[in-house]
């Protein structure tokens, strides 16, 4: 099997064990530069055993690609995560100038959310390294995932929030029996899961040292089965890559399983990784050539997931070497892009998730994609977990007496629908 064998630095390329190094390389951080670690594979132990033209009587799960996550199969804690659908979108992709635009919808994941990957990898990958209390700071995707996973392995959950978050996040997190800890701000939550790591042995699933590093890095080997799925749903490897990018966690994870599965002869090439941000981290440190991650000004935006206005080594190494780029959407083309989303392909989809494809135009100008791309937006999680957003920005729904001549003019005048001469848009 393809377990971990080490762990190395992404930056500097120390080398290290199997261990407890949830705050990243320690000869980089002792040099002030916060770095994440990534697992090392055996590639020769998984060439020996995966086949991925023989996978159909393997789970139907991301757990089929075992060879390459970091807990042993008998091991695994699984919800069913994966194997999302690839959906190829016709309509939309005619109105943005692409003919071959597809979104990896991941809310169609156990607790609705890419976060499952994240969280079945290292909750399962926990009680290797003796622990037996899993934390973290969420403001809802990776609270809820983490929570969700504990609770199916049996395991205690300490998760720390702000009390700024949609219903639905609060709801999602607790209804797992968590130990929910509102703290004031952000950076609290991170200081008490560090102390719950440090002090108590506990196992950290997501971000809490900052300057930021990432999340776990055996969580992180999860998300490589985006970039699996992906070139397996497909048939091949796509031009473009396009992700909401944060902390970029996913977005590493993904660049690592491209690159893996080109390099262990199971596909024959890379993407390039493309980024869609909120407030431009990654953006302003490709513009000014840097090889860390500057804060920008920040401000409320409803892109609740991935509104920050920091990102990672890890996120700007992927751009790097994919020779990728990096844009940002604001709060109106990404309310736009949700609801352009929902009416022409039926997803409906959290604001942080279409930034993937609300970044698209300014891609194609910048020339980072060709019209002729094939082209994978990344789509995070369901609009379900901030409902009241999406509500705030649709029309009332109008109110008539029950007759028919009443109706005609409603849909007339209120959705410019004739109901004698009904438009088809077709696929």
């Amino acid at each position: 099997m393809g377990y971990p064998v080490g762990l190395q630095c992404i930056r500097c390329g120390s080398e290290y064990g199997i261990g407890p190094l949830y705050k990243g390389c320690p000869a980089c951080l002792e040099r002030g530069l916060p770095t994440n670690l990534k697992v090392v594979v055996d590639g020769d132990a998984i060439k020996a055993s995966f086949d991925p033209n023989s996978l159909e009587d393997r789970p139907a799960s991301m757990w089929r690609y075992r060879e390459f996550l970091p807990a042993a199969p008998e091991d695994a804690v699984t919800l069913g995560e994966g194997l999302t659908p690839l959906v190829h979108l016709k309509r939309l992709g005619r109105q943005l100038g692409l003919s071959k635009l597809y979104v990896k919808n991941e809310s169609m994941n156990p607790t609705w959310s890419f976060k499952d990957r994240l969280a079945s990898s290292a909750v399962s990958f926990a009680p290797s390294l003796g622990a037996s209390v899993i934390t973290g700071s969420s403001s809802g995707n990776a609270g809820a995932a983490t929570a969700a996973y504990a609770a199916r392995a049996g395991m205690p959950c300490v998760m720390f929030t702000t009390q700024q978050f949609p219903i639905a996040m609060k709801v999602q997190m607790g209804v797992y029996g968590t130990k929910l800890v509102a703290v004031p701000t952000i950076y609290d939550r991170w200081k008490l899961v560090e102390a719950g790591v440090d002090l108590f042995g506990w196992f950290p699933v997501t971000v809490f040292v900052y300057p930021l590093v990432g999340s776990n890095t055996y969580g992180i080997e999860g998300y490589k089965t985006i970039a699996f799925e992906i070139v397996d749903q497909l048939g091949s490897v796509p031009d473009k890559v396009v992700m909401p990018v944060g902390a970029g966690d996913a977005f590493f994870g993904a660049w690592k399983g491209f690159q893996e599965y080109r390099d262990l002869g199971y596909s024959d090439d890379v993407p390039t990784m493309l980024a869609g941000e909120v407030f431009g981290p990654l953006e302003n440190a490709l513009a000014k050539d840097l090889d860390h991650v500057e804060e920008t000004h920040r401000a409320p935006t409803v892109a609740i997931s991935v509104g920050m206005h920091t990102s990672t080594y890890q996120a700007l190494s992927v751009l790097r070497e994919s020779e990728g780029a990096a844009r940002s959407a604001t709060d109106e083309e990404m309310i736009s892009m949700q609801q352009q989303l929902a009416a022409q392909e039926g997803i409906y989809a959290e604001a942080s998730s279409v930034l993937s494809l609300a970044v698209i135009p300014q891609m194609i100008e910048a020339g980072a994609i060709d019209t002729d791309d094939t082209v994978v937006a990344f789509l995070t999680s369901t609009g379900l977990k901030d409902p009241e957003m999406t509500a705030e920005h649709m029309q009332e729904i109008p109110l008539i007496e029950p007759e028919v001549d009443e109706l005609v003019r409603l849909l007339r005048e209120n959705y410019d629908f004739d109901v004698n001469e009904p438009a088809y848009a077709g696929a």
